[in-house]
């Protein structure tokens, strides 16, 4: 159904690129199969309605005209449709290459490959490769979930979506339904962010913890989407890397060594046992939780007992 929706997008953009003047519905529904198998003038209507906004969208500029005679016709005309020329210095195209390594190991890997041989075509100097730009870096970004593709669509397109999460001190998924915002990567982990119908409010999902397929929804975002920069800032503050207080904890003598680099203060008790002071902030009982038995949380009391729930449903499997 997707396939068959593209087609016919298509199918309306090119008949509105390649027309000198304005093309009436009556002369579009008659060039576009899709159309002509429209069972009756209200479903046709409702189906190009929709396909102009999707086309609009997509970045079209579709011109509506009226004939001296009162006929409304369609055009998108070429000069309104062109991007200026592309120019890229050395610098640029060296970041471009590195972006396009970035992908090598995701599906994007074909898509990164295309819109650089594209770049070449549009005037990307020649002696200028890229690919080897910075040749002593190797940077990667793995994808291994399987939602990262869907969602990634879901976010170009802004489409709401559906599915099983499973959170950190839960034994059993639950359905949420999102707005999607953005994609980010942090310390080798990929977040969403986005908006949470359920819950009114934004939300940080790591991917990992989806369970299952996807699935798109119909319908207009509900919520407005903040700028880039916003969404990193809670992916971030979601991921434990904003910490506005203090956590006493005892981690086991010669155990837990990268609590020990984040702490801010270590007494060592004499008894196998240190005390730590370190950061506190959103996602700290989730890491806690990583070193089992070697850790004991003694204050805050909200959260040991953050981490006490997390264990325990670890523990009911």
């Amino acid at each position: 159904m997707a396939i068959a929706k593209a087609e016919r997008l298509m199918n309306l953009a090119l008949c509105l690129l390649g027309t000198r003047r304005p093309l009436s519905k009556r002369e579009l529904r008659e060039s576009i199969e899709a159309y002509l198998e429209a069972g009756s003038d209200d479903s046709f209507n409702r189906m190009f309605e929709r396909d102009k906004d999707d086309l609009r969208e997509l970045g079209l500029v579709i011109e509506t005209v009226e004939s001296v005679d009162g006929e409304i016709g369609y055009l998108a005309r070429r000069d309104s449709n062109r991007l200026p020329p592309i120019t890229l210095d050395a610098e640029e195209a060296a970041a471009l290459g590195l972006a396009a390594k970035v992908w090598q190991q995701a599906r994007l890997a074909g898509a990164a490959s295309g819109a650089l041989q594209k770049l070449r075509a549009a005037g990307l100097p020649e002696d200028v490769d890229p690919y080897e730009a910075h040749g002593a870096l190797e940077p990667r970004i793995p994808v291994h979930e399987a939602a990262f593709e869907p969602l990634m669509l879901a976010c170009r397109d802004r489409r709401p979506v559906v599915f099983d999460y499973r959170k950190s001190n839960a034994a059993h998924p639950e359905q949420r339904t999102v707005e999607p915002w953005a994609l980010e990567c942090w310390r080798g982990h990929w977040y969403l962010a986005g908006f949470d119908r359920d819950r009114g409010a934004e939300r940080v999902f790591r991917l990992s913890r989806i369970t299952g397929r996807v699935r798109s929804r119909g319908g207009r975002y509900t919520a407005p989407v903040p700028d880039v920069v916003t969404v990193r800032e809670t992916v971030a503050s979601w991921a434990g890397e904003t910490a506005d207080r203090t956590a006493r904890i005892r981690l086991r003598s010669g155990a837990g060594y990268p609590l020990r680099a984040k702490a801010t203060a270590v007494r060592e008790r004499g008894d196998g046992w240190d005390e730590l002071e370190i950061p506190y902030g959103h996602g700290l009982d989730a890491w806690l939780v990583e070193f089992g038995p070697d850790v004991v949380v003694l204050e805050p009391a909200e959260l040991r007992a953050d981490v006490v729930d997390r264990l325990r449903a670890v523990a009911k499997g």
